[in-house]
């Protein structure tokens, strides 16, 4: 086995770690037991209540739903599992529970007709029920029904367009929220006076609840005053659809209601439990590292534009070169798109990351990968990529450019003529992006 190969499968080894440490069900029970942090109040919840009824929804819903499923049986009354096209369903959710697939990354009429039927389940609550939410990244895609007066086709373009213009998640959330008849506490007040149990897997920096599947069973902090300010920062005010300025002015001058705040009466029978999120992924990468014989560096969080943590985990590497090292960050970068290739942000910062590399230590022993841990990178089929010091070099003698390709955030056709994409597909789990960098590998 060569150095590269080597390298690449301890890589391999450690992302598959992360990936493993966010597994849903195995959270979702430990929540159900108190175990977790925020969770002591949950047996007693679910153990007093008279019927559950159960809405999942995001990319790690089939897992979350089964780990229910099989926990509560027959006390469940009735259950809806937003999923995705495609993946597999466990036979205990097809049992206990309604399956609607849904769309993302953008919404969708199916996303309409998943939101207005988890919606429909939580008006069954009663006083002495218990609802259970059980959210994970991608659901605010998959649950979406625009507010009455905006069409959902002014709404997707919006979208798009922040999307584009590289806003946060934050932003993008702040912005949907107002656009929005089921996110920023809405489905916690479907559920008509019963107790509300959010059980979320965190693919949000920081964890806010507020900004995860665009809080529907959390307080909202922001405004429609906040969502008008992003437009106008990204430049969008002027160019977003009529229907969508019409109801954030509305909102803005008080026309309309505003989203749910921590004064609404909801929130007194509410708990929300972060049941795993990119630390935890990291934390069993780091084991995973030092199994493997690696000393573990933690660095900072993956955040701002794509090209730029390329750019400086790359000179982090440099600067840590003669050591035996695994470097670990996580979190969820941004990319400002400019050109019209295919890609996405891990891949991305992949490339970046080659190019510094090879200005600063062509020559040197680093392996790197950049992933999300759902196993997907934007509209691509990889989860993302590995990066060595002579990538670009090789591209190069390839026929390929890698300058033009970053510049029109073509990293996908990129890596897939180095083979260097890392394809793993659905992994069932989603708590953002993940890098691992070796030295002196």
């Amino acid at each position: 086995m060569t150095e590269r190969e080597r390298a690449r499968r301890d890589l391999g080894l450690i992302y598959r770690a992360a990936v493993a440490g966010a597994e849903p069900s195995a959270l979702v029970v430990r929540a159900l037991d108190g175990e977790l942090p925020g969770a002591s109040l949950v047996p007693a919840m679910v153990r007093e209540a008279a019927r559950i009824f159960i809405v999942a929804a995001g990319k790690a819903s089939p897992a979350m739903a089964a780990a229910l499923a099989v926990r509560l049986g027959d006390r469940i009354a009735a259950g809806l599992a937003v999923t995705l096209p495609g993946g597999e369903v466990p036979a205990p959710v097809r049992k206990r529970f309604r399956v609607v697939e849904s769309s993302h990354p953008m919404p969708s009429e199916a996303s309409v007709k998943a939101a207005r039927a988890a919606l429909d389940t939580l008006g069954e609550v009663r006083a002495d029920d218990l609802a259970i939410v059980a959210l994970s990244g991608g659901a605010s895609a998959m649950l979406a029904m625009p507010a009455e007066g905006v069409a959902l086709a002014d709404k997707l373009a919006l979208s798009r367009e922040l999307l584009r213009s590289g806003a946060s998640i934050a932003e993008l959330n702040t912005v949907r929220k107002h656009l929005s008849a089921v996110k920023g506490g809405a489905l916690a007040r479907a559920a008509r006076g019963g107790k509300v149990l959010g059980l979320i897997l965190s693919d949000v920096p920081g964890n806010a609840l507020s900004v995860i599947g665009s809080g529907p069973t959390a307080p909202d902090p922001t405004t429609y005053a906040d969502a008008i300010g992003i437009l106008k920062r990204r430049r969008l005010w002027g160019r977003a659809p009529e229907s969508v300025r019409e109801h954030l002015e509305r909102g803005n001058s008080g026309d309309l209601p505003e989203t749910a705040k921590t004064s609404d009466e909801v929130f007194a029978r509410v708990i929300n439990v972060i049941i795993g999120d990119n630390a935890t992924a990291l934390d069993a990468a780091e084991r995973a590292a030092r199994k493997a014989g690696y000393e573990v560096d933690r660095w900072r969080e993956l955040r701002g534009e794509a090209n730029e943590v390329g750019r400086s985990l790359a000179a982090h590497l440099v600067a840590l070169a003669r050591r035996r090292l695994c470097v670990l960050a996580g979190g969820e970068p941004v990319v400002t798109v400019k050109g019209s290739g295919k890609g996405g942000r891990a891949q991305q910062a992949a490339l970046a990351m080659a190019m510094e590399l090879e200005r600063l230590g062509p020559e040197l022993k680093i392996a790197a990968l950049f992933a999300g841990t759902d196993g997907i990178d934007g509209p691509t089929d990889a989860a993302g990529a590995f990066v060595f010091p002579d990538t670009a070099a090789r591209a190069r003698a390839a026929g390929l450019d890698p300058a033009g390709a970053l510049l029109r955030n073509d990293s996908y056709k990129f890596f897939a003529a180095t083979g260097d994409l890392l394809i793993t597909g659905a992994t069932g789990t989603n708590v953002g992006d993940v890098f691992v960098g070796l030295t002196g590998c």
